[in-house]
């Protein structure tokens, strides 16, 4: 059966030099509309390079890459540039935020290049920011300021919300409280939300997971009851 994205056969080969490196080795997943999906492994396994194919930053070198209906592997750039603005949310481990504008500020920038955006104020209340809005990134904790980042994310309304290794910049209970707006956010909102991580421990929560081991999948798991984030340990 089909999924709202589907991976078939994809490769992704690098040239460094006269050395042909092959990051993705004929990767096969398919992922649900409004599916949490936690994508684990280990350091260069290559987790980032799917999730960058996904968010149309990269190309395959071989194989499909469908979403909502659309091959997006034969978009040109300049169908690769409407994909990432209209479908796509992303969220780093770094914030990426304009410092010199204020948390609202730099939500407002991201949904002037949105079709159907939500409500900032809305959304800044959602992710707990509305008391902050008026502040500037500098006066913000690490916590808060992702918290910034996922709404601007958020707000843009997308079809899909990426996220690579979101909690890598924060301590653990901020981690875990950013950990459970996103889950919280997929469920509530209906956005299919996938997850790079190196952390084991943080599968349970997803509705499936998929175990990424030098540019293969090792494993996919499908969690019937996936576990609340406050209730997992690390």
């Amino acid at each position: 059966m089909s999924g709202y994205i589907d991976f078939k056969d994809v490769k992704k080969k690098y040239k460094m030099g006269e050395v042909e490196i092959e990051a993705l080795s004929g990767v096969d997943f398919s992922i649900n509309k409004g599916e949490f999906v936690v994508v684990a492994g280990a350091s260069g396994a290559g987790k980032s390079t799917i999730l960058n194919i996904l968010g149309g930053m990269d190309t395959a070198s071989e194989g499909q890459v469908i979403v909502d209906n659309k091959d997006i592997s034969q978009f040109s750039q300049k169908d690769l540039i409407t994909y990432r603005r209209y479908d796509i949310g992303f969220v780093f481990q770094f914030y990426n935020l304009v410092q010199n504008l204020t948390a609202r500020e730099n939500v407002e920038l991201a949904i002037q290049i949105s079709k159907n955006p939500l409500n900032i104020d809305e959304v800044l209340d959602a992710v707990g920011l509305s008391h902050r809005k008026n502040n500037f990134p500098a006066q913000l904790s690490g916590g808060e300021q992702q918290r910034v980042a996922i709404a601007r994310a958020i707000a843009k309304n997308p079809k899909l919300l990426l996220c690579d290794e979101p909690t890598g910049a924060l301590d653990y209970n901020t981690g875990k409280a950013i950990l459970k707006l996103l889950q919280e956010t997929c469920r509530k909102n209906g956005v299919t939300v996938v997850i790079i991580t190196h952390n084991l421990a943080l599968t349970p929560m997803g509705d499936k997971v998929i175990e990424v081991k030098n540019g293969r999948i090792k494993n996919i798991t499908i969690n019937k009851n996936p576990v609340p984030v406050e209730r997992i340990e690390w």
